[in-house]
């Protein structure tokens, strides 16, 4: 028996847009006004009003999650849920009663509830009034946020995240065109990144001032770990980049509490380098997390430009790299990913190494599969041995990161239930439990009942 440590989590995550649907929401998020907008850049022109419906059924859902062996699972409190008034953070009181119901619910069920604060949601008055991440004046408002979200459910949640893959609003706000509001502006994405550094250390200050017991605070990464393309001193020079720009980014100031010098001097020399004071820099140095997620779901493999980093036109960070498709690699075809589990090894050993050993866990990981009423069996259960497959590699490879002493304390699967994912809705599956969209009726899948096996033994089979 691969056995884990004591008291690991097992889980999954979610968030509030992607599951709570729209029910008794004062304030539109980018995403519902993105929606609203252009319902036809949506898969099957679904949006998030519905969604996995766990504003209304979320005893029932958690209760599920529970009877396939969940001890944890994270979520998000939705910004445009909670507060009323945007400018004075006024509390929503039904909002609070729903997300104090969800909390007691977890409880009741002996799991661990953790609450992340941002997952791409950023109310979109605050966009059109302020530009959203690109000014300070969000960072301010965003901190007032998460105040409230302290005082009110502190006491209960024990373990609280500031954003989930900051790199994400990033990319598909300002550089590639994924997320609303679709611009191309490497400037304005340069600055974003740091509005987020910043923002997330100005959550953790006032977080630390309120002194909660036994409380604790992180943040949640997307890492994408860089891989050459070859030896050569050219695609090496593109994977040192990659790596500065993709992970070290976010990940330096969250730990260390500083930026990447050489990934400034890069930024500086192109005229891009964020706009920030001393006394910010500050505020990061001496708010750093105290744990780390980590979703993972695909390498980055990278090699020397085909055009000169110098080439006249729009900045963007990957001017400096090109993409790279490795022969004969393994790919979930239908969301397009690498399969390459040994990366979640790497990903251990760097943080035990060279990230203080900061205690983390696995706060996404898994595999989008669409269709999936095709393994359904006579008895309606989708035999999902991929899925099984998928996660028994990264978990024999998360096992022997942890055998080599890096610190890990849990593995949450990207998701517990089929929720909505953005501009590909429901194409892509992820979910331990199915959903019927169409009736909102959830079903095990085989891999939780498997799942639950691996959670009632703390390992895997040898």
């Amino acid at each position: 028996m691969k056995k884990f440590p004591e008291n690991f989590w097992w889980g999954a995550a979610t968030s509030g847009p992607q599951s709570e649907g729209r029910f008794n929401k004062k304030h539109a998020n980018v995403f519902d006004y993105h929606f609203e907008i252009e319902p036809e850049k949506f898969y099957q022109h679904i949006g998030p009003d519905v969604a996995s419906n766990f504003y209304n059924s979320y005893q029932e859902d958690i209760q599920l999650m529970k009877s396939i062996g969940m001890n944890s699972v994270r979520t998000s409190i939705q910004w445009s849920r909670l507060i009323d008034d945007l400018e004075t953070n006024t509390v929503n009181q039904e909002a609070v009663d729903f997300y104090n119901a969800v909390i007691a619910t977890m409880i009741s069920e002996k799991m661990t509830p953790v609450m992340n604060l941002h997952h791409f949601d950023l109310p979109v008055e605050l966009y059109a009034k302020y530009g959203g991440w690109e000014s300070k004046k969000i960072v301010e408002l965003y901190v007032g946020f998460a105040e409230q979200c302290f005082k009110l459910f502190g006491d209960r949640v024990k373990y609280w995240t500031t954003h989930n893959e900051p790199m994400v609003v990033v990319e598909g706000e300002y550089l590639f065109q994924f997320h609303y509001p679709n611009i191309v502006d490497g400037k304005k994405a340069v600055q974003v990144a740091y509005n987020l550094n910043l923002a997330s250390a100005k959550a953790i200050q006032a977080f630390r001032r309120l002194n909660i017991p036994e409380a604790k605070i992180g943040t949640i990464l997307n890492l994408t770990p860089t891989y050459a393309a070859s030896d050569s001193k050219e695609d090496q020079e593109a994977a040192r980049i990659a790596e500065l720009w993709n992970n070290n980014l976010f990940l330096e100031p969250a730990v260390h509490g500083t930026f990447p010098s050489e990934l400034e001097e890069l930024l500086t020399q192109d005229k891009v380098l964020w706009e920030g004071s001393a006394e910010e820099k500050e505020v990061i140095k001496n708010n750093t997390v105290d744990f780390l997620g980590v979703n993972f779901y695909h390498p980055n493999r990278v090699k020397a430009p085909d055009l000169a980093p110098n080439s006249v036109g729009e900045w963007l960070p990957n001017r400096y790299y090109d993409a790279y498709d490795m022969p004969g690699r393994r790919v979930n075809l239908d969301r397009g990913w690498e399969i390459y589990p040994k990366a979640l090894y790497d990903i251990a050993i760097n943080i035990k190494e060279n990230y203080k050993n900061i205690p983390w866990y696995v706060s996404e990981n898994g595999m989008g599969v669409s269709n999936e009423d095709r393994f359904k069996n006579s008895e309606g259960i989708i035999e999902d041995e991929y899925r099984i497959a998928f996660v028994t590699e990264h978990l024999e490879w998360l096992y022997q990161g942890i055998e080599e002493g890096s610190n890990c304390f849990g593995y949450h699967m990207w998701t517990p239930i089929d929720c909505w994912s953005w501009l590909n809705a429901y194409k892509n599956r992820y979910g331990f439990i199915s959903n019927n969209i169409h009736t909102q009726i959830k079903t095990v899948k085989q891999s939780g009942y498997w799942f639950k096996e691996v959670a009632k033994r703390n390992g895997l089979k040898e």
